[in-house]
């Protein structure tokens, strides 16, 4: 059984904006949206988003795809695990997944899955040139997880470690719910954090592992709209590159927009400022026009499609 909870009851207040951070778009979709589908992609049975700021707008958005519990107060990330009672007496692994991870894909929750082959929780991780201030990953000389420290907690040693944590986890989904009840919030912000986990884990005799992502890009979190910018182009480029090699032209591909979930035939050209979004279906030598904006969209093959808005239709 593969399980999975969504981290996405924070406001965002660095977004500036009443909307939950969750929602905010990147590639036609919100953030929390583009993660569950991919862990749908990757054979998640059970998925959990964990939601709070303005549930009912969260809720909406996501009808059909998850189920729900709400965080209330919100008293951190341990505490968030601790709110997805639906999955407690569950079987199997489970993921735990912020909401604002929107670019991580499919592949790397897969590895993440089955990294518990070996282990009983594991730590996705990546290595930065510049750690700056993020938590710090200590492992032992085998290469097992020890703990996870915040940056103020740091020794001058431990500073000096490049790899860090991504706040993305995979667990034993029977230990996690038997190790979260053993959390603490002894600490200023009197919040229970998930990454006290490793130190329970490990007290327990159970191993914690890591999975170090390759590119950090992939695993960077949203916190603002800059950043929610730049992973919209991160995330593009990688979609439109997987297009160009399968036969798609793009005169533009910066200028291109094309959803994660969007299916495009060969010999289709797609000219710059066009839009494709949601689960829209592109035929075989298809031109679209600059100015077109489709969402869940089939275009038959040899079809020309004008500027304009398009969606819930067919085009011939």
């Amino acid at each position: 059984m593969k399980n999975a909870i969504v981290l996405a009851a924070g406001k965002g207040t660095r977004m500036h904006s009443d909307l939950p951070k969750v929602l905010h778009q990147i590639a036609g979709m919100p953030m929390a949206e583009l993660i569950v589908r991919n862990l749908k992609e990757c054979g998640a049975d059970r998925i959990v988003s964990v939601v709070g700021y303005r549930h009912e707008l969260v809720e909406e958005a996501l009808k059909g795809l998850c189920e729900f519990a709400v965080q209330e107060p919100q008293l951190g990330t341990g505490h968030a695990v601790m709110c997805a009672k639906p999955l407690e007496t569950e079987k199997g692994r489970t993921l735990v997944v912020n909401g604002d991870a929107a670019t991580i894909s499919a592949s790397t929750l897969s590895a993440l899955y089955d990294s518990l082959d070996h282990a009983d929780m594991a730590v996705l991780t990546v290595t930065l040139d510049d750690a700056a201030s993020y938590g710090r990953v200590i492992r032992s000389e085998e290469g097992s997880v020890l703990k996870i420290v915040e940056f103020k907690d740091c020794s001058e040693e431990e500073k000096a470690v490049r790899e860090i944590n991504t706040g993305i986890y995979a667990f034993d989904n029977q230990k996690l719910f038997e190790a979260v009840k053993e959390l603490k919030n002894d600490n200023a912000q009197k919040e229970y954090y998930i990454t006290d986990l490793v130190e329970i884990f490990r007290s327990k005799g159970w191993k914690a592992a890591a999975v170090s992502a390759a590119d950090p890009d992939e695993v960077q979190g949203v916190n603002d709209c800059r950043e929610l910018a730049r992973s919209e182009a991160w995330l593009r480029e990688k979609i439109n590159d997987r297009h160009l090699q399968a036969g798609v032209q793009m005169p533009d591909p910066s200028h291109t927009y094309i959803g994660p979930f969007v299916k495009i035939g060969h010999d289709t050209m797609i000219y710059p400022n066009a839009f494709l979004y949601g689960s829209t279906v592109i035929g075989d030598g298809v031109t679209v026009y600059p100015g077109a904006f489709l969402r869940n969209v089939r275009v038959c093959d040899g079809a020309k499609v004008p500027a304009g808005f398009h969606e819930n239709c067919e085009l011939r």
